[in-house]
C-alpha cells in the first residue's frame, strides 16, 4: 500500500520538474548585449567594493600610525607638565653660573620633547585669559568672581590641554569666571551715641 502512495507523488514532482524544463526552454535566450550589460554591471560593482575596501584599509592604517601611541603619549604629558614647572619655579634675576646651565638644559629637554610631540601629530592647547570657554578642549576645575573678565570665559589656567590629531588627549583645565555677587543693601545706620530715642521722655525734675 505504501507502495502505491509514493507513486503520485513521484509523479508530480516529475511533472513540476518537466513544466519547469519547459518553461525555461520556452523562455527567450539572453541578448549578447544583456549579457555584456551584466558583466559590466557585476564588474563595476565588484570595482566598488574594491575600492572601499582600500579606503577603509589606508584610514585604518593612518588611524594605527596617528593613534597608536595615545596611551604612551598620555603618560608623557606628566613628563611635559613636570618639566615647565621646572622652569618656572626658577627665581628671577641673575642665577650662577652652574645653575643657569642647569635651566638651559631643562629648557631645551622641554623643547625636545615638545618637538618630538609635534612630529606625532601632537599638539599643546594653551588657552589665553579671557577666552571664551570651550567644552570640547576645557575642562572647568573652579569658578572664579571676577569682574576682569567676562562670565564664562577663562580666568585662570592651571595646566594647558593637548590634542593628538582630531582627537583629545588632554583637556586643558582652567578656572572659569563667574559674575561676583550683588553687593549686599546698605543697612540704615545706627543712631549715634548720645542720640536721644524719638518718644523718650527726659527727667526734669532732679
Amino acid at each position: 500500500m505504501s507502495d502505491t502512495e509514493d507513486k503520485p507523488a513521484t509523479g508530480d514532482a516529475a511533472t513540476a520538474e518537466a513544466l519547469a524544463a519547459a518553461a525555461e526552454a520556452a523562455a527567450p535566450a539572453p541578448t549578447a548585449e544583456e549579457e555584456l550589460a551584466e558583466v559590466k554591471d557585476r564588474l563595476l560593482r565588484t570595482l566598488a567594493e574594491m575600492e572601499n575596501l582600500r579606503q577603509r584599509t589606508r584610514r585604518e592604517i593612518e588611524e594605527a600610525q596617528t593613534y597608536g601611541v595615545t596611551r604612551f603619549a598620555r603618560e608623557l604629558l606628566e613628563v611635559a607638565d613636570n618639566l615647565r614647572r621646572a622652569i618656572e619655579s626658577v627665581p628671577q634675576g641673575d642665577l650662577p653660573e652652574p645653575l643657569r646651565n642647569l635651566v638651559a638644559g631643562v629648557e631645551m629637554t622641554e623643547k625636545a620633547l615638545l618637538a618630538t610631540f609635534e612630529r606625532h601629530k601632537i599638539r599643546k592647547v594653551q588657552p589665553e585669559r579671557g577666552e571664551r570657554f570651550d567644552h570640547k578642549l576645557h575642562q572647568a576645575m573652579f569658578e572664579v568672581p571676577t569682574e576682569e573678565v567676562a562670565a564664562g570665559s577663562v580666568a585662570e589656567v592651571l595646566a594647558p590641554g593637548y590634542v593628538i590629531g582630531d582627537r583629545l588627549l588632554r583637556a586643558a583645565m582652567v578656572g572659569v569666571a563667574k559674575a561676583p555677587p550683588a553687593p549686599a543693601e546698605t543697612r540704615a545706620a545706627a543712631p549715634e551715641a548720645g542720640e536721644l530715642e524719638r518718644g523718650r521722655t527726659i527727667d526734669t525734675s532732679a
